[in-house]
């Protein structure tokens, strides 16, 4: 495979903001320290959200002045007044969040979808005027099916997508937000993206629900897609997706891809010791098939 592949791990944030388990600071900077030692060159660390609703990541300012150098870092911003507290920390790569469901979109953020295209222009204007050179991402859930409407038309992916990248995001990261799609339905969304829009502006982000994600994520790169979001242990899962499983393990993308003959810059079992300290916190045990793998080979298996 002569192709380059970019991994945006999302393990800190989309990976922990869902538990429960209060995790400390220091023990996130410590995560994101030994991500960025085995080799991972994009991290989104953090979400600008209201520790009201997101009481993990309430402390999004203090960890982001003290993030190792090193990886280039993004931040989620929800709304505008969550842009202007990325800005007074120097943030200058930002993701925003919408649906290609309009139920999703309603009971996720209490707005349709053209309200949330609305509220992304403004932000996107906004962090234009401070970081014109700034990278804008924009999360397009649901890209597949919705826990409330059911499955979602291909064209209608494309048509919030096509709007996302006309308002001047970067990038779109195509969402399986509760992880049923297969390969199939995969090469048809991706074909029909890939006819619109060049392929630069497409991300995938799987989830590992039904145990999929990576034959999804094969079936992707093999059509020309090479942005892939993942998580360390495959740690996370979506606070408004009832059922919704954890994401694709950065583990197994990177041996996925090494064994392919891609070269990912991740050192694998680096990266498979980096989230034990997380994983003990939360009182679990590792489950990405890769990192056990990794265990098992070096006889220390947790």
């Amino acid at each position: 495979m002569d192709a380059n592949v970019r991994i945006v791990e999302v393990g800190p944030r989309d990976g922990l903001q869902n538990e429960k388990t209060p995790i400390s600071t220091s023990a996130k900077l410590a995560f994101i320290e030994s991500l960025a030692k085995s080799g991972l060159k994009e991290i989104e660390a953090t979400s600008f959200v209201s520790p009201k609703w997101v009481p993990q990541l309430g402390d999004a300012a203090e960890l982001w002045a003290q993030l190792p150098s090193g990886p280039e870092y993004s931040a989620l911003v929800p709304n505008v007044k969550g842009l202007q507290r990325a800005l007074q920390c120097g943030v200058d790569r930002i993701s925003f969040f919408t649906a290609a469901s309009e139920a999703f979109t309603q009971k996720n953020i209490n707005m349709t979808i053209e309200e949330s295209l609305v509220a992304f222009e403004q932000i996107l204007d906004e962090f234009r005027e401070v970081k014109p050179n700034g990278h804008v991402r924009a999360y397009l859930s649901t890209a597949f099916e919705c826990p409330y409407a059911g499955r979602i038309e291909p064209e209608q992916t494309l048509s919030v997508a096509r709007r996302l990248v006309n308002l001047g995001a970067d990038e779109v990261s195509v969402s399986d937000t509760i992880g049923v799609a297969v390969p199939t339905e995969v090469s048809h969304l991706t074909k029909l993206l890939l006819e619109h829009l060049p392929k630069n502006k497409i991300a995938y982000h799987f989830h590992d629900t039904r145990g999929t994600a990576l034959a999804n994520l094969a079936k992707a790169f093999e059509l020309g897609v090479t942005t892939f979001d993942s998580s360390a242990a495959g740690l996370g899962g979506c606070p408004y997706a009832p059922g919704a499983g954890g994401n694709l393990a950065t583990e197994d993308l990177v041996y996925f891809f090494e064994r392919s003959g891609v070269p990912t810059g991740v050192n694998l079992p680096e990266l498979a010791q980096a989230s034990l300290p997380i994983l003990e916190l939360l009182g679990r045990r590792p489950t990405a098939k890769a990192q056990l793998a990794v265990f098992s080979e070096q006889r220390n298996c947790p």
